[in-house]
């Protein structure tokens, strides 16, 4: 077995959980059933490597079998690293038309038009997604499948999920994906987290995003710890309204677990104090992050407790009306950022 090869299992090996891996090595299908169950014997990483190792020399398994295997156990889990949305627009008349087997076909052609050595491998999932397994080469270099690039596309919607992007491959990812796919243009939705399904149902609107128009009454916890009839009578119409203003703002339902929202401030210095920063031209910079493990239910419970100031300011809850987490804050009020920044995981 070659170097590239024996990299690639050790990799995967290392990545995928050892309760994980008999149920991905039986999805994968390409291990007998005297092999399968050899695997599910061994417990230490290294004797499982090894154990591949051989297994795949035996079954004279290629690179292609292997990137299979990653991807199953991708799709499985999604949430291995940072994932970017962005979103196609101006669609043409046979946009909606595009199937499947189309889309492979094009998608592949234009790719390889544009990079001389690349490999493509696209699986259907079972929620209808198309996911895109894209390793980059060169004019001088083969593929490297250690740094794959992931996409998830769902055929006749503008939206597009990438992780493991640089800037250097995203001119011809997006090329290729716009004529594949019959739209004229791409553009940065600004949104990002590390939890897919949650950006993808915050974008795509899947949540169940409820705004209640009024609450009868408190929540029951908050009727528990009050005693006095008259404290409860005070604070049960303050608590209603505060419950109702969070709902409003970011509806009643479960919410999209989101991780973070920032905001890039680019906004003239104000304090007649100091007047050497109030004549500066340049506007003053900063950004403010915010973070936790489920942002979106953070910023909820924080207005309907009272810890923070309700009605709920627009640029909280313009995360789910403008399914945005990235804005760029001016004199002129919130907007966008016309740009988002990959990284590369």
């Amino acid at each position: 077995m070659d170097e590239s090869k024996k990299r690639l299992v050790q990799r995967l090996i290392r990545r995928i959980p050892t309760k994980m891996l008999k149920t991905t090595l039986e999805k994968w299908g390409h291990l007998t059933g005297e092999q399968q169950r050899a695997m599910d014997s061994i417990q230490s990483k290294w004797a499982l490597t090894e154990s591949l190792l051989a297994i795949c020399e035996e079954n004279e398994l290629a690179v292609k079998h292997l990137t299979k295997l990653e991807m199953i156990y991708m799709m499985d889990n999604p949430d291995q690293g940072m994932w970017y949305a962005f979103q196609l627009t101006d669609p043409g008349d046979d946009a909606q038309s595009v199937d499947l087997m189309q889309f492979k076909e094009q998608f592949k052609s234009h790719l390889r038009e544009l990079v001389r050595q690349v490999s493509v491998k696209i699986k259907k999932h079972t929620d209808e997604a198309v996911w895109i397994r894209i390793a980059w080469g060169d004019t001088y270099s083969r593929p490297d499948h250690l740094k794959p690039t992931y996409v998830v596309h769902y055929l006749q919607t503008p939206y597009v999920f990438v992780t493991r992007l640089t800037s250097k491959q995203k001119p011809m990812l997006f090329q290729a994906m716009i004529l594949s796919t019959r739209y004229q243009y791409s553009k940065d939705a600004n949104l990002s987290g590390r939890n897919l399904t949650a950006i993808r149902d915050l974008l795509m609107r899947k949540y169940q995003q409820v705004f209640p128009i009024k609450y009868p009454s408190p929540l029951t916890e908050r009727k528990q710890t009050v005693t006095n009839p008259h404290v409860e009578r005070e604070q049960a119409k303050p608590a209603a309204n505060r419950l109702q203003m969070a709902c409003e703002a970011f509806g009643g339902g479960t919410l999209p677990q989101l991780q973070s929202a920032v905001y890039k401030l680019e906004t003239k210095f104000r304090d007649h104090t100091n007047t050497l920063m109030m004549e500066r031209e340049e506007p003053f910079r900063c950004v403010v992050k915010f973070s936790s493990t489920n942002l979106l239910e953070s910023l909820k419970n924080c207005a309907s407790s009272g810890i923070a100031s309700t009605p709920v300011t627009p640029l909280l809850s313009s995360i789910t009306l403008k399914g945005k987490n990235y804005f760029v804050i001016t004199d002129n009020g919130p907007g966008p950022s016309s740009q988002m920044r990959q990284t590369q995981n």
